[in-house]
């Protein structure tokens, strides 16, 4: 389980930064892999408003974004962090959040769905230095649809009047407590889901959209990452074709080896292999079953949608039987 967050104040080890610290902190504690962008730190240009994203569903601009992405689409929870400028997040994370406008487009103009969407979970942290009873609403409201953007349903704040000075966070007598409890109640449930590795040879094909269709369908229930025992340089193109046929998304991705996927999983509840036999080594004691699917990795079209359907048969097979 992969915990993702936004600090968006300028202060890198400033009131917002403690109080996200201590979310991750607690997310960490409980098991979960968990990531924190310093977005000021971060090269991150103001959305252009070029239009490309709509049209050709990515942003042009090559900078610090292009690595965001990807951690927004491997998120369980992504948590936003930031103190209210003006009534509403800082320049810099409103950089980031207009950027997002290139993954809106996916879903709303290409109608293309993420296979984390249905599950992914947003939250928001949030400071203010004054005591205004409107003082929230801005950065609320956008934090909603910065999450309906990039594939989160907002799931709530913590949110606290004057606090600015240096230390005012440490000063508060439940901070830092709420922030570990909303930790827990939302980490907790994901604990319970049933961690299945697929596995090919190149993580290019198969063993992605066997993922993808697992997370899709049951990403409630399944945590489903996929390698390859030699990873291929990319994803194949053919195979994202034939799945955005099935109004998947699977931008953002990349192979992955099995190590790199123990990592991220660890030690799985089942590997599932499709030409890949020596996967099973790297997890001694781990149940296996072997997909026989044929590789189709440089057939035609028409190949890669038989092998395709195959999959989701035997993904939806499983999910009917197992949970």
């Amino acid at each position: 389980m992969f915990v993702l967050g936004l600090q968006g104040s300028p202060r890198i080890k400033g009131n917002t930064s403690l109080l996200l610290s201590a979310f991750l902190a607690e997310a960490q504690r409980l098991g979960a892999r968990t990531h924190q962008v310093h977005v000021a730190r971060q090269n991150i240009s103001p959305c252009l408003e070029c239009g490309t994203c709509e049209k050709d569903g990515f942003c042009a601009v090559d900078d610090d974004m292009q690595r965001i992405y990807p951690l927004l689409w491997q998120a369980d929870i992504i948590v936003m962090a930031t103190p209210v400028f003006f009534y509403g997040p800082t320049a810099q994370m409103k950089a980031l959040i207009d950027r997002s406008q290139a993954l809106w487009g996916r879903r709303y103009v290409h109608k293309l769905v993420d296979p984390g969407r249905k599950w992914r979970r947003g939250f928001l942290l949030s400071l203010g230095a004054t005591r205004g009873k409107n003082l929230f609403d801005g950065v609320k409201l956008t934090a909603r649809y910065f999450f309906d953007a990039v594939g989160a349903t907002f799931e709530g704040s913590l949110t606290y009047r004057q606090i600015e000075a240096e230390g005012d966070l440490a000063r508060h007598p439940t901070a830092l407590s709420d922030a570990k409890e909303q930790a827990r109640t939302l980490v907790t449930p994901l604990f319970k889901r049933k961690k299945v590795l697929f596995a090919c040879t190149e993580n290019a094909c198969r063993s992605q959209m066997a993922g993808a269709f697992a997370q899709s369908l049951a990403g409630d229930r399944i945590e489903a990452e996929s390698a390859g025992s030699s990873p291929a340089e990319e994803v194949n193109p053919v195979m994202e074709e034939v799945m955005a046929e099935k109004g998947i998304d699977m931008a953002f991705r990349r192979p992955k080896s099995l190590e790199e996927a123990g990592r991220r999983l660890g030690t799985p509840d089942l590997i599932i292999t499709m030409g890949c036999e020596e996967a099973c080594p790297l997890f001694p004691g781990v149940l296996s079953q072997e997909w026989e699917l044929p590789d189709p990795s440089g057939k035609s079209i028409d190949f890669m949608r038989q092998v395709r359907d195959d999959i989701e048969e035997r993904v939806n097979r499983y999910i009917e039987r197992e949970l």
